[in-house]
């Protein structure tokens, strides 16, 4: 008498793979949302180095709101920079926080800083 032995199946359930699929998707939705503060980030470096070129406060602060208004900032405005100057150079800083609502009590907290080179 000959024993036939079950070959092992290998690979991922249907279980398996919609657990999966569903991770992804949260994942996904989640990178979506992040996205556009990172590029709103990037859009504030930017005008942060713009404004570097003014010589006096005020003249900073303006170059930076013409700034944002072009780009369309909302987390930032010209009283939030913290202008000083380095030697000979003008140094524009930031610094803001991005809540994401994630679902029921969870939020993801975003620590945005940078500063003009």
């Amino acid at each position: 008498m000959k024993l036939r032995l079950k070959s092992r199946q290998s690979g991922i359930s249907f279980i398996g793979l919609l657990f999966v699929v569903g991770v992804f998707a949260c994942l996904g939705v989640l990178a979506a949302q992040v996205f556009p503060t990172a590029v709103e980030y990037q859009a504030i470096l930017k005008a942060a180095q713009k404004a570097s070129a003014g010589n006096t406060v005020a003249e900073v602060k303006q170059i930076f709101d013409k700034a944002s208004q072009i780009d369309d900032i909302k987390s930032v405005t010209a009283k939030d920079l913290d202008v000083s100057k380095n030697g000979d150079k003008v140094v524009v800083k930031f610094a803001y926080n991005k809540e994401i609502h994630m679902f029921g009590p969870a939020f993801l907290l975003l620590k945005y800083t940078g500063q003009s080179k």
